[in-house]
């Protein structure tokens, strides 16, 4: 999903969510670092949002996170032992977001010591994420902001996997400790402009082949309890087709031709 300006909105407009027989969460989530809180928190930074109601002196911040996979927000509530309704944002199905919205002002303050700062979209910097749970922030940033393909060059299969962000200081720190923790060589930034958006301007790091699979070895390892499934499904895809594919390249830079080869982006 493309990043999008999000964070503190004194104009926020409030969205009757409905409500089940009780609101309850875990609004002291965010106080311990965990693998699922890594997750969650990595998730937040590329699909999240922090906003304070308007006229609302008790409790004014709303906590939310936006999806187009409702299964997959309804991981993430459990997660939050939330029993909060899940439902489309704005109330509209025309993109068909989902959305969970939790008052909590613990919530909001504890993302804020994190380092999720006013309007993060664009003001994200340097996260200090401990290195025990940095490839579960990095899964849960994937799956927010992140997407995943096969293509082919010359009949030769390649996988590319990459990141957006509409911060370049967010996405250049991540970019560089990514690399580091995976030895290999730092990736270049690249500048570019969402087709539904032309006014505003996002960052995005490749990993294609070799990098690619490392990138997956590091965010799948050691069984993590919540990830994106259609995701994930692409990089399995990726080990079967290396299994039967007798030819297979060694180039983690393939030609730019092959970029228009794509079949199927999961973003």
């Amino acid at each position: 999903m493309a990043a999008r300006s999000c964070g503190f909105d004194s104009h926020h407009r409030h969205i009757h969510m409905g409500a089940l027989p009780t609101k309850s969460a875990n609004h002291g989530f965010f106080k311990e670092w965990s693998r699922e809180m890594g997750y969650v928190f990595g998730y937040f930074i590329a699909d999240g949002c922090i906003s304070i109601g308007k006229g609302r002196k008790k409790n004014p911040y709303t906590f939310s996170i936006t999806s187009k996979d409702e299964k997959h927000l309804f991981k993430i509530r459990d997660i939050l032992k939330s029993t909060h309704k899940i439902s489309l944002k704005n109330g509209k199905r025309t993109n068909q977001a989902h959305q969970i919205q939790i008052r909590s002002s613990v919530m909001a303050r504890d993302l804020i010591a994190l380092g999720a700062s006013e309007r993060k979209t664009y003001n994200l910097s340097k996260i200090d994420v401990p290195k025990k749970y940095f490839w579960d922030f990095v899964r849960g940033f994937f799956d927010g902001d992140g997407s995943v393909y096969i293509y082919n060059v010359n009949g030769v299969p390649q996988i590319k996997s990459n990141f957006v962000c509409a911060s370049k200081s967010f996405i250049e720190n991540l970019n560089t400790r990514i690399c580091f923790y995976l030895k290999i060589p730092a990736k270049s930034v690249h500048t570019r402009k969402p087709k539904d958006n032309k006014d505003m301007i996002q960052y995005s790091i490749d990993y294609y082949v070799n990098d690619s699979e490392k990138l997956a070895l590091c965010m799948y390892k050691n069984s993590p309890s919540i990830h994106m499934d259609r995701k994930k499904a692409v990089f399995d895809r990726w080990s079967e087709i290396k299994k039967s594919t007798r030819k297979f390249t060694k180039r983690n830079y393939p030609s730019k031709v092959g970029w228009h080869l794509n079949q199927g982006v999961v973003s």
